[in-house]
């Protein structure tokens, strides 16, 4: 066979991994692989070369992805779908297997349905993806925020200090959730729970009445405020969603925080940091096995599948269901956080 892969959509920690994955198992048994750069952007386009064993040979540690990404979709350009037909016929590939989130799997659903034979492989450090319990990257983002809020901690209670600290997150509060109970946080606010400013800055509060005199708060940077916000001019990417950079929550709660306390607040944006650097353990090898099921998908013809991790087991999940809908936080967990709040 000779087979595609692309990297879609932000990136995370273990994409190479996954990138390795896939070429080592297609190599073994005598396939091809043909890089595809730029995500669907480079489908349209015409954008690939061929990848070798030396070309993955170092890349299991890398952060990022060697392949390049963005978010294109391929529905919003004029005959896009066309377009990527005709150069996955061009290039002579026989499968395609596509590496991102719930923008790019989607699209490689409805490639699939229209006759391209895909396969896809769940990443996003959201690990926001339905049918799996574990995407590519998260494990990597939430180790990046524990060793951020151990870091922030110890600044805040030298200055008796409040410290927000916004974390990515659009729909799913997982990387605040777990980043934020692996790191001690004294609050957490999620996409799944509107945010009650009351009951935040009461705890504050509370908090400094009996000697506690510094808290440190995660925010997920797609968190609802009971009050609303005005999202209507706010930019949008190809997908329809909005720049959550232009949210500004972590200031917006942090000047709240201050209005109503008097406590002196500061505001850190972990931003791009959660996504960078070198894979986890965990998404080293979850990654890679993923990539290897992913090859083996192909091979038997599995198209518009996904190799998923249930447990311990890898199990194919169809992408259209996969993609159906949101996998939010279990409000059950986010109760247990507030044990320790």
């Amino acid at each position: 066979m000779k087979i595609g892969v692309l990297t879609g959509g932000g990136d995370a920690p273990g994409l190479n991994a996954a990138i390795r994955g896939v070429a080592r198992r297609a190599f073994q048994g005598g396939d091809e692989v043909l890089g595809i750069h730029e995500g669907w952007q480079g489908l349209l386009e015409g954008l690939a070369e061929p990848l070798t064993p030396e070309g993955v040979s170092n890349i299991l540690i890398m952060g990022g992805t060697i392949l390049g990404t963005s978010r294109t979709n391929p529905y919003k350009h004029e005959g896009g779908a066309v377009r990527c037909r005709a150069n996955f016929g061009a290039w002579g590939l026989d499968a395609l297997i596509a590496i991102g989130g719930d923008d790019t799997l989607g699209v490689a659903a409805r490639l699939c349905e229209e006759g391209l034979p895909c396969v896809g492989i769940p990443k996003t450090m959201d690990n926001d993806i339905s049918g799996t319990d574990y995407t590519i990257g998260f494990d990597t983002a939430v180790t990046i925020v524990a060793d951020a809020l151990d870091k922030l901690t110890t600044t805040t209670m030298s200055h008796r200090r409040v410290m927000v600290v916004e974390v990515m997150g659009r729909d799913a509060g997982w990387v605040a959730l777990i980043g934020g109970m692996a790191g001690g946080a004294d609050f957490i606010l999620i996409p799944e729970v509107p945010a009650d400013m009351d009951q935040l800055c009461d705890h504050l509060l509370h908090r400094w009445a009996i000697g506690k005199r510094y808290s440190v708060i995660v925010v997920s940077e797609g968190v609802q405020f009971q009050t609303g916000v005005d999202e209507s001019q706010m930019e949008k990417d190809e997908f329809g969603h909005i720049i959550l950079k232009e949210r500004g929550v972590g200031p917006k709660v942090a000047d709240e925080i201050e209005r109503r306390t008097g406590l002196e607040t500061r505001v850190v944006v972990l931003g791009h940091l959660v996504r960078g650097g070198s894979p986890s353990l965990a998404d080293r090898i979850n990654a890679g096995r993923l990539g290897v099921v992913a090859v083996d998908y192909a091979r038997e013809g599995r198209w518009g599948y996904m190799p998923a991790i249930q447990g311990s087991q890898v199990v194919p999940v169809r992408l259209a269901d996969a993609v159906s809908q949101t996998k939010t936080v279990d409000l059950e967990l986010y109760h247990l956080a507030k044990v320790f709040f």
